[in-house]
């Protein structure tokens, strides 16, 4: 089935502005899907704008209620002394100390542990982002790098993302883009975002032949791809 990477629009529902992605494909009727991205409408090809909007309009109301249902259970991580945050599918301690503004991992141990190292009035919030990210780029390289080496095709640069609608993106210009907020996923979920961009290294599209380079890399990419899903829906707000 053919289907478009998805175009980012914007519509007007009950006096409130909500994004949403539209792809069209060889499909015969109109759908509605909500997930980690938000609002996805698919249909077919050769339907008009104003017929998409319209169906967009008679869904108004289960629209809202979904989205403000997904709103209230994205749980909002607070990085204080002791808490407890996801991380490559484990459960690592949070811990604040004094230091220059620099993150600790301890790794050993009874638990794993981050240390926050805050010089005075520094912030915890900002410091955790940044040291997730250094994490996340490093073990996206060495991802990317694996991938590749079993395609036999040269490493593009990796830069971490971190776009509201998608995990990821390749470009043969730019190279890879992995969002940061993946760190917080077990490893065998990483490496299907991971094999699914670095496919697009042979493939740009959605083809056939695009899927077969996945199963390749990774044969278990469906069952992946719906457990993405389904934690995806879990990740802690930063």
């Amino acid at each position: 089935m053919t289907v478009t990477a998805g175009e980012a629009r914007d519509i007007i529902l009950e006096g409130r502005r909500v994004s949403y992605i539209l792809r069209r494909s060889a499909r015969k009727t109109l759908g509605l899907r909500i997930d980690h991205r938000g609002l996805i409408v698919g249909v077919p090809l050769r339907v008009r704008l104003p017929d998409v909007e319209s169906f967009i309009h008679s869904h108004a109301r289960w629209i809202a209620d979904k989205l403000a249902a997904r709103s209230a259970t994205v749980p909002c991580f607070e990085p204080t002394d002791g808490a407890t945050l996801p991380l490559l599918g484990g459960a690592w301690r949070v811990r604040l100390g004094r230091g220059n503004n620099r993150v600790v991992w301890h790794e050993t141990g009874p638990e794993p542990t981050i240390e926050l190292a805050l010089r005075a009035g520094g912030d915890a919030r900002q410091l955790l982002r940044r040291g997730l990210q250094e994490r996340a780029l490093a073990l996206f390289c060495n991802r990317v790098e694996e991938f590749c080496l079993r395609l036999g095709r040269p490493m593009p640069a990796v830069a971490l993302s971190s776009a509201r609608t998608r995990w990821g993106s390749c470009s043969l210009r730019s190279g890879i883009r992995l969002h940061w907020r993946l760190i917080h996923l077990p490893l065998p979920l990483i490496d299907y975002v991971v094999a699914h961009e670095v496919a697009h290294l042979v493939e740009m599209n959605h083809s056939p032949r695009f899927w077969s380079v996945v199963t390749s890399l990774y044969p278990e990419h469906a069952a992946a791809r719906q457990a993405l899903r389904k934690a995806s829906a879990a990740l802690p707000a930063l």
